[in-house]
């Protein structure tokens, strides 16, 4: 028996395993298992809501939090990272799934699970092929524009729980309009108790933030609609919630139904690697913790391959979780396995007494999740240092509201690359002046006619040469060779440029022979070894000359100054 175990100790040591959960001390490790009992007591109303807000059974909220937590255990490398159902990636999936199945039905479930499984492959593909750098393309001003959009439309898709009034679509402009031309009157009893458990949560927790107020909303108002009898005075019930733990199974979906989720599985990929790779990497940074990206995508996708075995959704890398687990004073995953143990004993001893949750308490969990997703605050910041960016966060926010949570996504990487796309489109270009110190500082391109030397002007731009902006470049450089009293040399000034591409190297050399016919040499300074590379491959330093690539400025200045300023032998 001994032997079994040491040599399973020594297989989990090899590749690795539960490394993330490993405590330095018995206090330690008492301190995270206290830690994981509190992100149990906070996290298990909210998974409650995630089920609701992804169109699952209430159930599968609870499944989110129990295998997914223990394969990100044991092959993450993150010791803070809270892997489960997230709001963001089950709205998503509600959006998606919707024109495909009836919400909480034995289909949808079916195809929820499929999500998650293929999810899993796309994060499993991104680790064969190295791609985790793709996280950083979704830029930070777009997340908290998704986000925020996200927020409204789950708060929309509440509010029938709120106020008992029957909303049937998931489109906030519809679902908005629905309310407001209802026949029917707000109910005063789930308006009340709703207004009452919303108040209640946000209040506990702006004063008192480890307060679990969840908790003991729902413990209360199970207690009261038990004793008191809610559905007998009007208030719709969640239900019975199926006890015990899940069943494994891999889902069976057909052809046609694997090429319709492909799209939603990505959105949820794309999500999943920003946020999770943003939160693991906030938290590391803060504890001086070393980062195995590659491995966290294991662990993510090892996560969702337990998810749709067990009959759940999406998961994914959760900041609020996150934060829950380091303010408790949680420091490695043995927190998360914690959790995972004590949703084992609410499956197995408390899920009858769920069927006396009120729809209005678990609508009310959800829009106070709801109102976290909405960062006024970080768009107001975002207004304050860049009117354009924030434009782009305020595009996201409308195209969620507007178009939709998998639309929205889709958009938001758009606009991440087209941010890109627009920094090199148009860098910032001028030329080199000394100034009263002499030292050099640049100059708007309006002041081309002051040379930096004697009839040598050193014109800098700044980004890589690509077919999109080569046209700006050589606009820039012919409009500097024009001035009243043309300059012999134009030195570029090629620090910030690292690559030229086919189409900027053809640009490169017929604006030098375009400007050697006008008695104009095109000369390159501060020329790196990549560059040079991409310059001799695509034939532009054969073309311009070996002696005009310099690996210095002050290296082209002595040069045309011997040509040009030493009088003649």
């Amino acid at each position: 028996m001994k032997t079994d175990l040491s040599r399973v100790a020594q297989v989990m040591r090899h590749f690795r395993i539960f490394k993330s959960a490993k405590s330095d001390s018995v206090a330690d490790a008492i301190r995270d298992a206290v830690a994981g009992i509190q992100l149990a007591t906070m996290n298990i109303p909210q998974a409650l809501g995630y089920a609701k807000i992804a169109g699952m059974p209430i159930v599968t909220g609870f499944y989110s939090l129990l295998l997914p937590l223990v394969a990100f255990a044991a092959f993450g490398s993150s010791r803070f990272l809270v892997v489960g159902a997230d709001s963001a990636t089950a709205a998503i999936l509600a959006g998606g799934l919707a024109p495909l199945a009836e919400p909480a039905s034995f289909h949808y479930i079916t195809l929820a699970s499929a999500v998650a499984l293929l999810t899993s492959g796309f994060l499993v593909l991104s680790r064969i092929l190295k791609l985790g750098f793709l996280a950083d393309f979704l830029s930070h001003t777009v997340l908290i524009g998704f986000l925020t959009g996200v927020g409204f439309q789950v708060a929309v898709a509440v509010l029938g729980d709120l106020t008992g009034i029957e909303i049937h679509s998931r489109k906030v402009l519809i679902a908005v309009s629905e309310l407001w031309h209802s026949p029917i009157p707000i109910q005063s009893l789930p308006f009340s108790l709703s207004c009452i458990v919303i108040t209640f949560i946000l209040t506990a927790g702006r004063l008192v933030p480890r307060f679990p107020a969840a908790l003991i909303v729902v413990v209360l108002s199970l207690t009261a609609s038990w004793y008191f009898d809610f559905a007998s005075h009007g208030l719709i019930l969640i239900g019975t919630v199926a006890s015990g733990l899940p069943h494994l199974s891999i889902p069976q979906i057909n052809w046609e139904e694997i090429q319709a989720i492909v799209p939603l599985s990505a959105s949820c990929f794309v999500m999943i690697l920003a946020q999770s790779a943003a939160t693991a990497r906030v938290y590391a940074a803060r504890h001086h913790q070393d980062l195995d990206v590659n491995a966290d995508l294991i662990g993510l996708a090892a996560a969702n391959a337990t998810a749709s075995l067990t009959g759940t959704f999406v998961v994914n890398g959760s900041p609020t979780q996150t934060a829950m687990v380091e303010a408790s004073g949680g420091r490695s995953q043995l927190a998360q396995l914690t959790t995972a143990l004590v949703v084992v004993a609410v499956l197995l001893l408390f899920s009858g007494p769920l069927q006396y949750l009120p729809r209005a308490v678990l609508g009310s969990l959800i829009f106070c999740t709801a109102t976290r997703l909405l960062d006024f605050r970080g768009l107001l910041r975002i207004r304050s240092e860049s009117r354009g960016e924030f434009a782009l966060a305020v595009i996201t926010v409308l195209a969620v509201i507007l178009v939709g949570v998998e639309e929205g996504i889709i958009l938001a990487i758009v606009l991440s690359l087209l941010r890109i796309v627009q920094h090199s489109y148009r860098p910032h270009t001028g030329i080199l002046i000394k100034n009263k110190l002499g030292l050099w500082e640049p100059a708007p391109l309006g002041d081309c006619s002051a040379n930096s030397v004697p009839g040598l002007v050193i014109y800098r731009f700044g980004a890589s040469l690509f077919y999109a902006n080569c046209t700006l470049f050589a606009e820039e450089v012919r409009r500097i060779s024009k001035v009243h009293t043309p300059p012999r040399w134009i030195v570029v000034d090629a620090e910030a440029i690292t690559k030229v591409d086919y189409t900027a190297a053809r640009v490169l050399i017929e604006l030098h022979r375009s400007l050697e016919a006008c008695g104009v040499t095109l000369v390159f300074a501060r020329v790196q070894p990549y560059l040079r590379a991409d310059m001799d491959r695509h034939h532009v330093s054969g073309a311009i000359g070996e002696k005009r690539i310099f690996p210095r400025i002050h290296n082209a200045i002595e040069s045309y100054r011997e040509i040009y300023e030493k009088p003649q032998a």
